[in-house]
């Protein structure tokens, strides 16, 4: 796994309640405090504004800003992984797993 990606995973990880994580002072803290949805609410955000982003950058061509943003998804989805008990790897897992298969073959496999 990516050093970073395991570095903010393992920032994000005690930034937990049960691991002395301070809602009043970690925005992290704060949104494992208020739960599932606050996370998901966020989740939701960040992706509209990376498509709002990614839409303007096709417009104007500067796809600063979808970076920007897809940082922002990627961090979020990572606090959702955390309140899971998942990990980064795990989606890496994931991936590479699916690697080579196609998505087409895939979805009509999957039983109806």
């Amino acid at each position: 796994m990516s050093v970073t990606l395991a570095r903010v995973a393992a920032v994000i990880e005690s930034r937990k309640i049960d691991k002395g994580g301070d809602p009043a002072t970690s925005y992290v803290s704060r949104l494992f405090s208020k739960g599932d949805d606050a996370i998901l609410k966020k989740i939701g955000e960040e992706a509209t504004e990376l498509v709002m982003a990614a839409k303007d950058a096709r417009v104007d061509g500067d796809s600063a800003k979808v970076l920007y943003e897809c940082a922002d998804l990627w961090f979020h989805s990572m606090v959702l992984l955390a309140q899971f008990g998942l990990s980064p790897q795990q989606v890496l897992d994931e991936l590479a797993r699916r690697e080579g298969v196609s998505g087409i073959d895939e979805k009509a496999a999957r039983p109806t």
